[in-house]
């Protein structure tokens, strides 16, 4: 582990996708959004989303972006680690994947390593198919998984033992099956994954919500459920697993992370801005467009959300086999 953790340190980075910028003349200052994975995914989607808010809604002046894919997540935190504050202002944006890999040793980091900022929005998961599936329902996948479970091959946006994969294996685990059977067929990153079920090439796409939307609204792809509690107030005709008969639900936060030893009053300013920013009219058109609800925890309840989700997903990743022993 250290031996992984001094080479992550030591390597140089570079910027592997443009920034783009937003403008409005009504605000104070520049900022920066790192993203741990390429174009499409929810990270993506997350950072942009935010961005777009903060500068429409006048709290900043231009927000840019930069997709720094590799090593599940690990290579953009070592580079964030390495800058510190040396480059400004930078947010990156995380979610559960950033305790998932942790637990099963693929990033020699945790949250731990950097400065919690906020959680600032709640995704649930979704499964899709082509519009010209066979699947026309949850049931009609879930069948065919009990008939070959080997027959139905789900994508999602990271590796092995990632989010989509676990949600995914949960999912059918709750309809009666060994989710350690599940087909999954990792992509780097959640554009890749929805080409991948748009070509074909995996007949399930296990993926969070937003992308769901973004790839369903297009004409192309059909939600046969979500992972949600309740009916989605801004999408009640999508079914939930739990209104089809399985006791399964999951969320996943999504927020931010700076660099290790913030300064008080940078953190502060960060999190007073992402604060102001979910009272705007400008920030509740993208939550809506996205399927996202509001969860806004600062600095010390978002640490206590993350101990407590890293127990709980200790015992589910042992469940279902992605790790051997809790530790």
């Amino acid at each position: 582990m250290n031996l992984l953790k001094k080479s992550f340190k030591s390597f140089k980075t570079t910027v592997l996708a443009a920034s783009l910028v937003l403008s409005s003349p009504f605000a104070m200052a520049d900022i920066h959004f790192l993203v741990p994975g390429g174009p499409g995914g929810g990270w993506d989607t997350t950072a942009r989303g935010v961005g777009e808010g903060l500068v429409k809604a006048g709290i900043e002046d231009n927000a840019s972006f930069q997709n720094m894919s590799g090593g599940g997540g690990g290579r953009a935190i070592a580079y964030l680690i390495e800058s510190g504050t040396k480059k400004g202002d930078i947010l990156m944006v995380n979610s559960t994947p950033i305790v998932l890999r942790a637990l099963t040793g693929k990033i020699p980091y945790s949250y731990r390593d950097l400065t919690p900022v906020a959680s600032m929005i709640a995704d649930y998961g979704a499964f899709v198919v082509r519009n010209d599936s066979p699947f026309k329902t949850w049931q009609d996948v879930i069948a065919a998984m009990k008939a070959d479970p080997g027959s139905v091959k789900v994508a999602g946006g990271s590796a092995r033992g990632s989010m989509d994969h676990l949600v995914a294996a949960q999912a059918v685990k709750a309809a009666g099956l060994d989710g350690r059977r599940l087909r999954y067929i990792p992509y780097d990153a959640g554009g890749k994954a929805k080409a991948g079920l748009l070509s074909g090439e995996v007949n399930l796409l296990s993926t969070g919500l937003s992308e769901a939307l973004e790839v369903a609204n297009g004409g192309q792809a059909r939600i046969l459920a979500v992972t949600s509690g309740e009916a989605l107030p801004d999408y009640p005709q999508i079914p939930t697993l739990k209104s089809l008969g399985y006791d399964m639900e999951f969320v996943n936060w999504r927020g931010f992370f700076a660099a290790p030893n913030l300064p008080a009053d940078k953190l502060a300013e960060y999190t007073e801005k992402l604060r102001k920013l979910q009272t705007t009219p400008e920030w509740e058109v993208v939550r809506a467009r996205n399927g996202w609800l509001n969860l806004f925890q600062e600095k010390d309840q978002f640490i206590k959300s993350l101990e407590q989700q890293e127990a709980q997903l200790k015992v589910v990743m042992a469940e279902l086999g992605f790790i051997r022993t809790l530790r």
